[in-house]
């Protein structure tokens, strides 16, 4: 049985999400503030910390909103998926949610089957999450899920880059965003098509998240992030993926 948490401080709607998850065989536990679901998550040590398999965090909470604490415990090292919930729908919220660690959105108000797949995805990305993850030498070249490069592997089934014996754990924004440019090696990619074919957001908006998801993912795959060599910006459009970069 999997576990949930649920951060939403309006009653009604907490009470109608522990219900239905419950109804639909998951464990669920609410709580109405930030700083409670943190403590939950956190503790004072890893004895106090409790386990979930979910998050589902309300963005517009008393004292701490919901993109502080998505923030706060991904600073932590806590990758729980997070569903974050909100009235909030602009696309810039949107991506701030994404920058500070969540792994889905849903707009208030929402339809309950859309809500229960989202979280249904979510648990199963943690499944793969916690796989035992195959050694570094193992060939495993049929798998489309796999990508190696001047030796650095993605893995997206993991969600890790392995660089040498370091494996730096990734969200499923920064995952997915780097499977797109993988896809478009040696193409330059735009950041309105990242905006439109990675978060599905078409408004125009500032575009300063994806440079931030960007520079993270320069500091898992390069020795030297401030020259990068395999994410380069291709200037006045956007980024490009290099696997096999000529020497200087």
């Amino acid at each position: 049985m999997s576990r949930i948490l649920i951060v939403e401080d309006e009653q009604h709607i907490a009470n109608g999400l522990r219900f239905n998850l419950e109804a639909d065989g998951h464990d669920a536990t609410v709580v109405g503030d930030a700083e409670s679901a943190l403590r939950l998550l956190l503790g004072a040590s890893s004895e106090t910390a409790q386990a979930f398999d979910a998050v589902i965090l309300d963005v517009m909470l008393p004292g701490k909103d919901g993109f502080t604490a998505a923030a706060e415990l991904r600073a932590a090292g806590q990758f729980v998926p997070i569903l974050m919930l909100t009235a909030r729908n602009s696309a810039a919220d949107v991506l701030r949610g994404f920058e500070t660690g969540a792994d889905d959105y849903l707009p208030k108000p929402f339809d309950l089957p859309i809500l229960l797949a989202r979280v249904k995805g979510l648990l199963r990305r943690r499944q793969w999450n916690e796989q035992e993850p195959p050694a570094p030498e193992t060939a495993r070249s049929a798998d489309a899920d796999v990508y190696r490069f001047d030796g650095r592997t993605i893995d997206f089934s993991a969600m890790e880059v392995r660089v040498g014996d370091k494996v730096h754990r990734l969200t499923v924004m920064e995952c997915e965003l780097l499977r797109y440019l993988v896809k478009h090696a040696a193409q330059p990619v735009s950041r309105s098509a990242i905006l439109q074919d990675v978060w599905g957001v078409s408004d125009a908006v500032d575009t300063r998240a994806i440079d931030n998801f960007v520079v993270r993912l320069r500091r898992y795959l390069d020795d030297q992030p401030g020259t990068p060599r395999f994410l380069q910006t291709v200037r006045g459009v956007g980024y490009r993926f290099v696997p096999s970069p000529k020497l200087p």
